[in-house]
Parts: structure tokens; sequence; C-alpha cells
């Protein structure tokens, strides 16, 4: 328990029933269990895995007025009152928390050999990459899109300037640019318009979870979902009507508190500013994507700097670390390089005597390092491509601009 990561905590009380009275303390909810410790004491009344709870309820009786009871699958009830900030929020957070274990497959146990814990660590380096190549992707989509509008845009122009040129010749000069054009080429065709919405707000959903929302104060939650897409943030409700929608560039700060709760904030001068916090059984999935998206815009706060979350500090030096200890044990595995644990099995007797990684384990660290060494040189491809794509629009942007102003002028001399 004591290494499991604290979601959130409550001041409430407690009600021990060997001694029928209520004892004031503090309710603490992790991702996995649940732990109530008195005030005056520290002690720790009441501790229990989620998984082991068959009922939440929301209850009042004689005993208690305003209370959450949770029932273990032993029947044993256990009652919290006074809960601060309200009886809604806390519900709700660990509702939630708990539906989550009860939705998420069976824990497997960890590997019994490093190459394993290996394996799986880059398997996960390995989709965090590509969960950054997709983003990657679809904001090149956009990129295309804007550049394929804005050469319609400049087909227009030039159609305008024919137009112009028409307008600016007198009827009787006889060098007239009409006798030269083809009546096709007088007016734009219909098809020259510049993309629509549906072309250049093409949207692209990364990753989409379920989440506990309150806005402000958070006095108020209600279920509902974050989904990151590749242009902003969108927030659902539970009947996945939409709640509030932050473009990319609206956002001014995001606040990492714990791994599993964060706070997004749009300011604004003269009037209030729009601020949402989410906790979420999942967000550890989230985060590595938000760090791509607005990594300048990211305050990891002290509650989210435990050592479990410090994992998800940087994906570039994870990727690092986890490139370093794959090449050395590999090399180990492989070339059977001495080091202090063969020094220490040469003790032991020739069955007990076994390799830190396995050929088995060996071959599919090289596939996966593979895997990786070609996401990230498509990755630096697309970036540099990206790179090139915004010199062109901008480019792009500036002469359209100066020919838009040059007709303007033009079609006020002509007014």
């Amino acid at each position: 328990m004591s290494r499991e990561i604290c979601v959130h905590s409550w001041p409430c009380s407690y009600y021990l029933e060997p001694e029928k009275r209520w004892v004031s303390g503090k309710l603490s909810l992790t991702t996995h269990s649940l732990r109530f410790a008195a005030d005056k004491t520290g002690e720790a009344l009441v501790s229990f895995p989620l998984s082991s709870v068959i009922e939440i309820k929301k209850e009042a009786s004689h005993f208690v007025f305003s209370s959450i009871t949770v029932l273990e699958k032993d029947h044993v009830k256990h009652w919290f009152s006074s809960l601060q900030p309200s009886r809604n929020v806390v519900f709700s957070i660990i509702e939630h928390f708990w539906r989550e274990v009860l939705l998420s497959p069976a824990e497997v146990p960890l590997p019994a050999t490093k190459g394993k814990q290996l394996t799986g660590l880059m398997a996960c380096s390995q989709k965090r990459l590509e969960e950054t190549a997709r983003v990657l992707h679809h904001q090149g989509e956009q990129l295309d899109s804007i550049t394929r509008g804005l050469e319609k845009m400049d087909s227009d122009l030039d159609v305008a300037d024919r137009l112009l040129t028409e307008l600016e010749s007198p009827s009787w000069w006889p060098f007239s640019s009409k006798l030269w054009k083809m009546p096709a080429e007088s007016k734009p065709k219909k098809g020259t318009a510049t993309a629509g919405p549906k072309a250049l707000g093409k949207e692209g959903v990364v990753v989409r979870i379920p989440a506990v929302v309150s806005q402000g104060t958070g006095c108020h939650v209600k279920a509902g979902s974050l989904t990151l897409l590749v242009s902003g943030l969108e927030i659902h409700d539970s009947s996945s009507l939409l709640m509030h929608r932050f473009e990319r560039e609206d956002i001014d700060d995001i606040k990492v508190h714990t791994p599993y709760e964060i706070s997004i904030r749009q300011r604004f001068i003269g009037k209030p500013d729009i601020a949402y916090r989410l906790i979420s059984a999942r967000m550890p999935e989230a985060l590595p994507i938000l760090e791509v998206q607005f990594s300048q815009k990211m305050e990891l706060l002290e509650g989210a700097l435990m050592p479990k979350s410090a994992r998800m500090s940087s994906l570039a030096e994870k990727g690092c670390t986890v490139w370093q200890a794959a090449s050395g044990l590999m090399d180990r595995a492989v070339h059977r390089e001495p080091c202090l644990a063969s020094q220490e099995a040469q003790l032991l007797p020739p069955q007990m005597s076994e390799p830190l990684v396995s050929e088995g384990d060996a071959q599919e660290l090289r596939q996966i390092l593979r895997k990786l060494k070609s996401l990230a040189l498509d990755t630096e491809t697309e970036l540099e491509r990206q790179d090139e794509a915004l010199d062109g629009i901008t480019a792009a942007v500036d002469r359209t601009t100066l020919t838009i102003d040059k007709h303007t002028r033009r079609a006020k001399k002509l007014t």
C-alpha cells in the first residue's frame, strides 16, 4: 500500500463498529485500494483492495446523515461520513477507480526474468513512440490540407488579377486583353474555391479516456471523458455531449497534480478563466501524449514527482535509458561477457547457472529495437518534411497577403 501512488485523500469520519463510535481521520484512495487513518494516532484502521469491494453506495440512517458505505466480499460494511468537500465528489472519484479495477483484465504477475521485464518496458516505449508518430501523421495531413488551400487561393487570385486588368483597360483601347483571353478564363471556375472546413479541419482522435470532471472550485463533479485530438482537447459528459473544447493554441497551462489528476486552464483578461480538473485511472495513458503536444505548457507539481511517475518525465529520456539498458543486456546475453552475476554463477552448479537474458528474449528485443529505430527514422523524416512545409506555408501566406493588398488597392481605384 505504501508503494502505491495516493490518487486523492479526504478528511472524514469512520464508524468504528467494535467501539460503537465515530473516529475522525483521513480517507486515502490509490489506484487499487482504500485506506483510512485516524488523525490522533495515525494508525490505519481500515485498508482493503478495491478488487474486494462488491458495492459502493450513498446511504443515510438514524446512525449517520449523508454517508458512503463500502461493502466487501466477506460482507464487512464500512461507513464513512462528514466527507469534505462533499459526499458526491468523494463518491464519484472512488466509484470511477472501482469500476476501472472491475473492468480491467486480471493482473498478471511480473515476469520472473530480467529479459521479460526489459521486453515489457521496450514494448511500452514502442507503443508511446507509435502514438507520437500518429500525432505527427495527423499534423502532417493538416499541413497538407492548408497547403492545398493556399494553392487554390493563389489560383483564385490569378483569376482576380485578370478580371481587374480587363476592368482597368478602357473599352476603346484596341489592345485590350479581351482580344486574347478565352471566354472560360473571364470568370473563376466553381471548383477553385479554397479548401472547405472539412478538408482543413480534419480531426484525428489520438486517445479517449473516461474521467471524473469538475469545473472551477471542484465542489461539483460528474462522470465524463477526455478526448485528445491533434488540434486540441475535448471534454464530454457521460452522455457524450460536448462540455468544452480547448483549441491547441488556447490552452495556457496544464498542471499535473498526480499521475492520475490534471487541471487545464485557459486565461482571459476581464473575465473569469476557463478551468477544468480531471481525475482518471487511465490518465497515465494520456500524459505522454500531452507531454508531446503541450511540453512548454505542462507543469509537474510536487504530487506528480513520485517514483512511479518519474518514468513518465520524458519520452526521449526514457527511450535513451531503455536503449542503453537493452544494448548492455543483449551484449551480455549474446557474447556472454563476464559480469558480477556470471562470477557468482561460477560457484553454482551447472543447472543453476542461467543467462541474464535468454536467446528468445534477446531475439524479441532485437525485433523491438529494429522497430524503434525504424519509427525514429520515419519520425525524423516526417519532422523534416513538416519543417519544409511550414516554411512553404509561411512564404505562401506572405505572398498571398501582398497580392490581396495589391488587388484591394486596384479595386478601390475602380470604385
